[in-house]
């Protein structure tokens, strides 16, 4: 709140500082709030007037700007962010990253086991169905991990490996627990974005890149702190170290749900 205070106090002085230099000072010399007093009187209290209508109008129109803004952009020398809210599968002419559990599981349904139909990946199973998932793995020559899942001892893949398809990214994400949960800790959600970072790199194909909020679904985070909002800023700060990124004039999005705990105006609040 005091950024946005300070913010909207500079703009108000810039402006009026421009006021006060082109518009001729008769113009503030005239006694509009009294009468009966002294020209320098009548200057002074007229530019304070204008001081004050600019700030109040700043104050107003960077308020409502906020409230109403879809979109906002983090630039460096070397990467632009770019979240926003939206719908990842109504974006188009971009690669989209789609989080599965470490298993690349297909089956929707209702068992703790199948993906969930209302998640990223279920929406998006029901309207691209693959009949072979294996097929597609092999293509890329993405090899197993170590060890195996502990879902009934599944073939796994490591967090943050992505496998091409169409225009979509498909994610390695998710650790499934013995009873076919996704679940992740942090220290293994960190290490899946550093993964993933050095994926989008080498198959965005000159393309932006969107994905959602990772782990801000179904997936259970270690950390029950880990809302939305803190979840957004981890990504960010991730992708901001990590030296794998998409050149540009190419661009992260990261598409975000509207609701009542995260707001554009706390992104990077939290780290």
């Amino acid at each position: 709140m005091f950024k946005f205070w300070k913010r909207c106090a500079t703009v108000a002085l810039s402006i009026t500082t421009g006021i006060f230099t082109f518009v001729p000072e008769a113009c503030f010399s005239r006694g509009i709030l009294v009468i009966n007093i002294s020209e320098q009187t009548a200057i002074m209290l007229n530019r304070l007037l204008t001081l004050v209508v600019v700030f109040v109008l700043t104050v107003a129109i960077s308020a409502w700007w906020l409230h109403h803004r879809k979109r906002i952009t983090i630039k460096g020398d070397s990467y632009s962010i770019q979240v926003e809210y939206g719908n990842l599968f109504e974006i188009s002419d971009c690669k989209k990253v789609v989080a599965f559990d470490e298993c690349f599981t297909t089956k929707v349904g209702d068992n703790p086991s199948d993906v969930n139909s209302d998640s990223v990946c279920g929406q998006f199973l029901q309207s691209h169905p693959i009949e072979n998932m294996q097929s597609l793995i092999d293509s890329v020559n993405l090899k197993p991990a170590k060890g195996k899942s502990k879902f009934q001892g599944k073939t796994k893949y490591e967090s943050g490996k992505l496998v091409p398809f169409e225009d979509y990214l498909l994610l390695s994400f998710a650790k499934l627990n013995s009873g076919g949960s996704g679940e992740l800790t942090r220290d293994e959600f960190l290490e899946c974005l550093s993964i993933l970072w050095r994926e989008i790199e080498m198959y965005y194909g000159q393309k932006d890149v969107a994905l959602p909020i990772l782990g801000s679904g179904v997936t259970r985070m270690g950390d029950d702190s880990l809302n939305q909002q803190k979840l957004l800023d981890i990504i960010i700060a991730s992708y901001k170290l990590s030296s794998h990124k998409i050149k540009k004039p190419y661009q992260l999005r990261i598409v975000c749900k509207e609701s009542d705990d995260f707001s554009l105006n706390r992104v990077g609040e939290s780290v």
